[in-house]
């Protein structure tokens, strides 16, 4: 996909008015911030664009050349280096010039529910969340639970957790989606392999202004906590429980000890939730297209299956395979899942934009 010279010097011209404003000192408030949005945002297709626009310049200049019989074959050589790179650089600009989700650059609330299979989908909702958190530290992430129902076997019947850092939403968003484990559960004597299930849903997390809830849509109830968590915690009513009345949303969280902290992360959960819901109504069309992607993002769609006999991951959107469970789940190599998942992503758009 080849990008016209007038929209290279649009980019160029845009970036030197940003850099300009972000230098002038005069911006504050909510339009340095949109500034520092616009400029980070147009950065890396900027660079792009001006290795694309010199590569050109230097192929003009070289074919020039080609008339100089001194000069001919220093400018063929040179020729041939730029017209193996330049479509390369061509396909990069392309890819950066695709319109990105607006929630790309937020932090998200993890979501792992256990599914089919009793104990087993709850040690496996926990083996989820301990590779998400692995996968986390590696880039730098920091991720805190916001509440758990933990199981007693261990693991979790549901766990919500909180990731912050640089382009969370954007590397997690295809990770929505049931995942499936085969495999021996500790629980089996006769050394059968049981298939079971938890779902993930991954929902970019907003600013507080992106949803506007008011005091009067709220009916907030508080109780006393049940299950682990020490006699204080089972003894006052610290677990809160927020209803939004015009959705029907229900938030808890009972996790803390404090009525207070407990009451600021139900209220965190449910902005997310209702932002998710409020994203899903106005994509409309674009959620449509993407089906045609690598997925809906729905959570209930089977996504990925981990096969521990063979140790092998296969997701099924792409049918990508990767007999590599043990360092999957240990975090790493889930970013070999993830970047292909990308790739498949942008490809297929950009494919899109060309018909």
């Amino acid at each position: 996909m080849t990008i016209p010279a007038e929209r290279l010097d649009q980019i160029a011209h845009r970036f030197a008015e940003l850099e300009a404003r972000m230098a002038s000192g005069t911006l504050e408030g909510a339009a340095f911030i949109q500034a520092s949005r616009d400029y980070a945002e147009l950065e890396p297709v900027a660079k792009v664009a001006a290795q694309v626009k010199a590569a050109r310049e230097e192929m003009a200049g070289l074919s020039d050349m080609l008339a100089d019989p001194e000069m001919k074959a220093m400018a063929e050589e040179e020729l041939a280096q730029i017209r193996a790179t330049l479509p390369e650089l061509e396909r990069q600009l392309a890819v950066a010039m695709l319109p990105r989700d607006s929630a790309d650059s937020k932090p998200a609330m993890l979501e792992i529910r256990a599914g089919t299979g009793g104990d087993e989908a709850a040690l496996f909702a926990g083996d989820l969340y301990r590779m998400y958190e692995r996968y986390a530290a590696e880039q730098g992430w920091t991720i805190e639970p916001v509440s758990m129902n933990a199981s007693e076997v261990g693991g979790f019947k549901e766990i919500v957790a909180n990731v912050t850092g640089t382009g969370v939403f954007a590397r997690l968003k295809f990770e929505s989606g049931v995942h499936r484990v085969q495999r021996v559960p500790v629980t089996e004597s006769g050394g059968r392999i049981h298939t079971s299930a938890a779902t993930v849903a991954v929902l970019p997390e907003p600013d507080e202004v992106d949803v506007q809830i008011e005091d009067k849509d709220l009916k907030i109830d508080v109780y006393r906590a049940s299950g682990a968590g020490g006699q204080h915690v089972n003894t006052t009513d610290s677990a809160v429980r927020i209803t939004h009345l015009p959705t029907g949303t229900v938030v808890t969280c009972q996790d803390g000890r404090s009525q207070h902290k407990n009451k600021e992360k139900a209220m965190q959960v449910l902005r997310t939730r209702l932002y998710d819901a409020q994203r899903e109504a106005t994509q409309g069309a674009e959620a449509e297209a993407r089906k045609a992607m690598v997925g809906s993002g729905d959570r209930s769609e089977r996504i990925r299956t981990y096969n521990f006999p063979q140790g092998r991951v296969t997701d099924h959107r792409i049918g990508l395979t990767l007999h590599k469970l043990p360092e999957i789940l240990a975090g790493p190599a889930l970013g070999e899942l993830i970047d292909a998942l990308i790739a498949e992503d942008e490809a297929k758009r950009l494919a899109a934009m060309e018909e």
